[in-house]
């Protein structure tokens, strides 16, 4: 019994040792790799949203740069930003990897399926509202937000993006870690 308790502080100290040397080592958010990935994704995602509207309809709209929906796809540019720097990191055969690709398939999955339908029901139902005669109680009511997902193309430029700017940071970490020498 008193072996148990020994092995069980034991593990306990390892355990907070180990938790305290990722929280002050791996987890500065200034020099974290995969979060800086991650957010400069998101970043650059939201940015490129405003050039596109541009593009599109030559037109400039800066709620774009916070707006949900168009091209880029943030949402996929941000998980696989993490997924791809973690990848080149950690190593493609860990469970890190294996974390983030899964969260990655999913959030794309949901953006280019789920979020998507929603985005178009909400455009018939505000279709519908702005039919309704003006007596109706519903008449008035402010319309639905209808760009909540994205197409497939849309999801794949936003995880290419992803990618590419994950990957030309590790290249910078490389470049900046061997002029350190």
């Amino acid at each position: 019994m008193r072996m148990e308790r020994l092995l069980a502080g034991d593990m306990a100290m390892a355990s907070g040792d180990v938790a305290a040397n990722l929280v002050n080592a791996q987890y500065d958010g200034f020099t974290n790799f995969p979060i800086v990935a991650a957010f400069l994704s998101f970043f650059v995602a939201q940015s490129l949203k405003v050039l596109t509207t541009w593009y599109k309809e030559n037109r400039w709209d800066v709620k774009r740069l916070y707006g949900s929906g168009g091209m880029p796809s943030s949402h996929s540019a941000t998980v696989t930003g993490l997924a791809c720097a973690i990848g080149l990191r950690e190593g493609l055969g860990g469970p890190l990897f294996a974390i983030a690709f899964v969260l990655a398939c999913i959030v794309m999955y949901d953006a280019s399926g789920v979020r998507l339908q929603a985005g178009r029901q909400a455009e018939v139902l505000n279709q519908i509202v702005f039919e309704l005669p003006p007596e109706h109680p519903l008449s008035d009511s402010r319309p639905l937000k209808e760009f909540l997902g994205h197409t497939p193309p849309q999801v794949a430029a936003g995880a290419m993006l992803g990618c590419l700017i994950a990957y030309t940071l590790h290249l910078l970490s490389l470049i900046q870690a061997g002029g350190d020498k």
